[in-house]
């Protein structure tokens, strides 16, 4: 677990003593704060539950962008530049690898994600709501920001290098958020199957209203691990190679 954490630091260390990682920061919180005053804030009468409701719909995207940028470099950029073979001769395994590498991004997305609590505490000052949904909600962004993360994880595992690696990752995302829609042109029980394998519109929209479901939590859990697995298995397949 010390080479885990070890490599993970080294990660967020990465995002923050570069300018990449502050573009990042600042570009996501810019778009978090025109948004929430675009949408969030309009002359429409709202209740403060629609009002985070709307700042947690919005920020889902940023926060799913924010995580594909982050991770396009992370194992592509130690193969285009050649230092991969660095990490294959060190005393880790392909999992260390994997999970140190998934958690300093994740971790980097996270703080991101933190800084934009002053805009619930902006909707709690001028209205009331409760700190059980905005409690949800952020669960349901590191949740789904988690996902992203593993997946983009993945698609840099197969990468040669960091555009195409934002490509695979693209579209692997676009797949898994249009599976809703795909379910609502087919018949059970594959329209059932193509709904809970969706990404966004069943297993996020309860944590924007301050919901919990254990349903939701084990399905991004789920995909976690899966694709970790699958990065995993490819660094193993190139090791062999």
């Amino acid at each position: 677990m010390n080479a885990v954490f070890l490599l993970a630091r080294r990660e967020m260390s990465t995002y923050l003593n570069t300018w990449w990682g502050w573009v990042i920061l600042l570009v996501v919180l810019l778009i978090d704060g025109l948004l929430f005053n675009a949408f969030a804030i309009s002359n429409k009468p709202q209740y403060s539950a629609e009002v985070l409701e709307s700042f947690f719909y919005f920020s889902s995207g940023t926060t799913m962008i924010a995580g594909l940028i982050l991770t396009m470099k992370l194992l592509a950029q130690e193969r285009e530049s050649g230092t991969m073979v660095l990490l294959e001769s060190a005393p880790i395994s392909e999992a260390q690898v994997v999970s140190g590498k998934f958690l300093g991004a994740w971790g980097f997305l996270m703080v991101i994600t933190a800084l934009t609590l002053y805009m619930p505490f902006l909707i709690q000052l001028n209205g009331k709501v409760s700190w059980a949904q905005i409690g949800a909600g952020y669960l349901g962004l590191a949740s789904l920001g988690a996902a992203t993360v593993a997946i983009g994880t993945f698609a840099s595992s197969l990468a040669k290098n960091q555009v195409l690696a934002a490509i695979l990752g693209g579209v692997m995302l676009v797949t898994m958020l249009l599976g809703w829609m795909l379910s609502r042109q087919t018949e059970a029980p594959i329209s059932g199957v193509l709904a809970y394998l969706a990404l966004y519109d069943r297993h996020y929209q309860p944590f924007m209203r301050g919901r919990i479901n254990t349903e939701d939590l084990v399905y991004y859990g789920s995909v976690v691990f899966a694709f970790l697995l699958m990065s995993t298995r490819v660094l193993q397949a190139r090791r062999w190679q």
